[in-house]
């Protein structure tokens, strides 16, 4: 058994069982793709993949050995990271995947600090919704995501908490709303609303908001570009929801951010990383940078211990700045 052939099996997996997408992700041919995953097969003696005609099908053997071998890969890559440590403490990349709203607004700065410390280092930022966020990091796609919600879908990743921040509402500067003395969310519930894709979501604190008073939100457009949505305002689709923190001086001086806190529980922003990780120096450098509580030793302990509830109560009792 090779690695190689694992990474051909684990890749046709990722790209929903296409050859020919993996061998391009690959940079390989579709038949050396077929051939590896084959010898694996015989190798084993087992069927991995189930064939008729060019549909593909994974079999239970294949289910099991794709998760066996995604978390064999990540070793590998936790052994070339370690080396790597060594030969070349200031070199390597980092991958990182967040939500518009947090690449837009948070993280320019310290990316910008990052760079100038760090100049060979080469940085990646993905962006996507919370599912597509927790994907991206329990398959090593990256190193950790940034993100406040969706937790649904982290549940076998670390959460560190970083920082906690609230919601404004966003209105053309000549909307009714700006002549109300504090907004409700009676209020709200009877505009039209333009807001993130999964703020709606189960879990949300606007969700729950909403549902704690019985009350039908009224989305009329979803996005998960903050500055999308700011854009449908000032068409007249909808009054937006969106993180106070979006507001840009001398950008959207034509929007009122009407302050929603006392509308909705605050949110808090987390670093999720898998529990097997390995973080170079620079990259316990940057999640201090983002979180200066989440200091290198105390990381350190919660990737050693094995116990959740361990980790959690590592990770709790912060007085988490706000944005």
């Amino acid at each position: 058994m090779k690695l190689k052939q694992l990474e051909y099996l684990l890749e046709t997996y990722n790209q929903s069982l296409n050859m020919s997408e993996a061998a391009r992700v690959l940079n390989t041919t579709q038949p050396g793709i077929s051939n590896g995953i084959r010898r694996l097969e015989q190798e084993l003696g087992v069927e991995l993949l189930t064939r008729k005609g060019k549909r593909l099908g994974m079999t239970p053997a294949g289910e099991r050995i794709v998760t066996l071998a995604r978390e064999a890969l990540q070793k590998v890559e936790s052994i070339e990271r370690a080396a790597e440590e060594f030969l070349h403490e200031d070199r390597g990349t980092l991958r990182i995947a967040t939500t518009h709203t947090q690449a837009r607004y948070v993280l320019p700065e310290h990316i910008q600090n990052f760079r100038q410390k760090y100049p060979n280092v080469s940085l990646h930022i993905n962006q996507g919704t919370p599912a597509q966020l927790a994907e991206l990091t329990q398959n090593g796609e990256v190193d950790f995501a940034i993100a406040t919600e969706g937790f649904d879908h982290f549940t076998n990743l670390i959460l560190a908490p970083c920082y906690t921040w609230n919601r404004s509402i966003v209105v053309p500067q000549d909307h009714p709303l700006t002549r109300v003395d504090q907004i409700t969310l009676a209020d709200v519930a009877r505009e039209p609303l333009v807001t993130y894709v999964f703020g709606f979501a189960g879990g949300s604190s606007v969700a729950n908001a909403f549902a704690a008073e019985g009350l039908l939100a009224n989305v009329s457009f979803t996005a998960t570009d903050t500055d999308v949505i700011k854009k449908y305002v000032r068409l007249g689709v909808g009054i937006g929801i969106i993180a106070s923190m979006a507001r840009e001086q001398g950008v959207d001086d034509d929007l009122r951010f009407l302050d929603a806190s006392h509308l909705f529980e605050p949110s808090v922003t987390h670093i999720g990383m898998r529990r097997e990780v390995f973080l170079r120096s620079y990259m316990y450098e940057f999640i201090e940078s983002f979180a200066e509580h989440l200091k290198r030793p105390l990381i350190e302990r919660v990737l050693a211990s094995t116990r959740r509830d361990e980790q959690d109560a590592l990770l709790s009792g912060f007085n988490l700045p706000q944005k």
